[in-house]
Formats: structure tokens, C-alpha cells, sequence
């Protein structure tokens, strides 16, 4: 806890920003079901009423302070359970492409020979076809259930955590603590635990934050295209894709779920890099 306040104490100002975004995201995908004006599928109004404090709005208890969908439902509601639903699904996502990817990268870092050309080849494979072109056509003949979805996209994000992993792994394989721990006579996976992956983390910390940007992007993408979580589950992509036709009536209610999706984006982002120039050592210019 020391160490946080002293960390909170010294950052600038975009960590703070970024740390902030991403705590209230948490929080509302933690606690939604108690915090949420209205249910997630509940009907409370017309649809694509204004927001609150606009002179036209249309007075609710509790208030609907960003107005309403396309069909009535609480818009600030369904924020908060598509932040839920939207960074459970995207750390799920992540967390399994990067046990996968770290696993299989360090296997081929350390094992090397036809493992490594093996899964390298694999890898490359794979990483031939266009991300979106392939999730699509396996989402389109698999079906579109959260498990078919939690698999596609955590395959295709192992793909490049195997290739950052893998590369990290080769250069601490060489160092001369790996060769001393081998000549103990520890084996395979105690050197891969106790050696090399302590030694990785920083770089992998940083593009776990990073993967889980480009997964939660992802997610919210199908959800668009309709390939991602149902109705009516609340997504953030899918209410975009849901409220669109309101642009044509000068209702800006669409922009509100893609402005919560760019802000997490850049709130993440922003702690990511605070992270990268800590681990590297470089001290700020005074």
C-alpha cells in the first residue's frame, strides 16, 4: 500500500489520468448489478430519449442521465454492464492467449531444434491469415457462443504473445545464470520458472496490457459486426452498432459507448507506458 501512494505521489499527471480510467472501469464492471440505476435488459422509457440536464429530457426516477437506447433502456445502465461483460470477456481472452503464447514461446526458446521450427512454423501459419478474415469465418462456421469466441480470439492473440515471448527467451536462455542453473542439473521447466520468467516479465507485463487493448478492441468490433456477445447482453460494441441509425436523426447516443471504449483504450495504454519506462530503467530529465 506504501508503495502505491509513493508510486500515486510521483507519477505525472497522464499516469494519474490513466490509473483513474481504468479504476473506475473496474469498478463498475465489479460492482454494475448494485451500482446501475436499472436492470440490463430493462425497459424504462421511449427510445433515444436526451440526456439529463437537455431541455428536452424526460424525467425518470432514478434519472436517465445519458438518456435512453433504441429500445427504451437505461443507456448509463448499459454502459456499465457492457463494461462488465465487455473486460470480464477481454481478460478471460487474455490471460488464456498469454498462458498459451508463454508456454509455447519459452518451449521453443529453450528446447530449440524441431520443437522450435515446429512451433514457429505453426505460428507463422497461422499469422498468414488476416486477424479479422479469420475470426470471422471460424466465428461464422463454429457458431457465435462466448466459448467459440473466448478461443478464436485468445488463438490469435497467442500468436504474437508466442512471438514476443519467444524472443525474449532467447536472449536470457544465453545468459550465463540459465547455463549455470543447466549445469546443476535443474531441469526443463525449473529453468523456464525460476530462470527465465522472472526475468521476462517487464516486457511481458507490458504487452499483457497492450494484447488486452487489442483484444477488448477486438471483442467490441465483432460485437459490431454481430459476431460477438448476443443480444441481449450488453457490449459496448454492439450498442454502437445498435444505436447507429440515431446519427441519421442528429442523436449522438452512439458516441457515447465508442467514447467508453477509446477512453479505456487510452487509459490502459497510458499505465502500460508508465510501466515500460519504469522497467526500463531511464530516469526523467528534471
Amino acid at each position: 500500500m506504501h508503495n502505491a501512494i509513493k508510486f500515486l505521489k510521483h507519477a505525472n499527471w497522464s499516469v494519474r489520468l490513466g490509473l483513474a480510467v481504468v479504476v473506475i472501469n473496474v469498478l463498475c464492471a465489479l460492482f454494475a448489478p448494485w451500482v446501475a440505476p436499472y436492470g440490463e435488459t430493462e425497459i424504462v422509457g421511449d427510445v433515444w430519449e436526451p440526456v439529463m440536464w437537455s431541455a428536452t429530457a424526460v424525467p425518470h426516477d432514478p434519472p436517465a442521465i445519458l438518456g435512453t437506447d433504441q429500445l427504451g433502456r437505461d443507456l448509463l445502465s448499459r454502459l456499465m454492464f457492457g463494461a462488465r461483460n465487455t473486460i470480464a470477456l477481454a481478460l478471460v481472452t487474455t490471460a488464456l492467449a498469454f498462458g498459451v503464447g508463454v508456454l509455447l514461446g519459452f518451449l521453443a526458446a529453450t528446447m530449440k531444434g524441431w520443437v522450435d521450427t515446429l512451433l514457429s512454423t505453426g505460428i507463422d501459419i497461422l499469422m498468414a491469415f488476416p486477424t479479422l478474415i479469420f475470426a470471422l469465418v471460424v466465428l461464422a462456421v463454429m457458431g457465435t457462443g462466448t466459448t467459440v469466441l473466448i478461443v478464436v480470439i485468445a488463438l490469435i492473440g497467442a500468436t504474437r504473445v508466442y512471438r514476443i515471448s519467444r524472443a525474449v527467451a532467447m536472449d536470457i536462455e544465453v545468459m550465463e545464470y540459465v547455463e549455470a542453473a543447466r549445469l546443476r542439473g535443474e531441469g526443463l521447466w525449473w529453468v523456464m520458472k525460476d530462470e527465465i520468467l522472472p526475468n521476462a516479465l517487464p516486457p511481458l507485463v507490458a504487452e499483457f496490457g497492450l494484447r488486452f487493448c487489442f483484444v477488448f478492441l477486438f471483442i467490441s468490433a465483432l460485437s459490431f459486426l454481430g459476431l460477438g456477445l448476443q443480444p441481449p447482453t450488453a457490449d459496448l460494441g454492439a450498442m454502437v452498432q445498435e444505436n447507429a441509425a440515431a446519427i441519421s436523426f442528429g442523436i449522438l447516443t452512439p458516441l457515447i459507448p465508442a467514447g467508453a471504449i477509446a477512453l479505456l483504450t487510452v487509459g490502459v495504454n497510458l499505465v502500460v507506458d508508465s510501466f515500460l519506462h519504469k522497467a526500463s530503467g531511464i530516469k526523467d530529465v528534471p
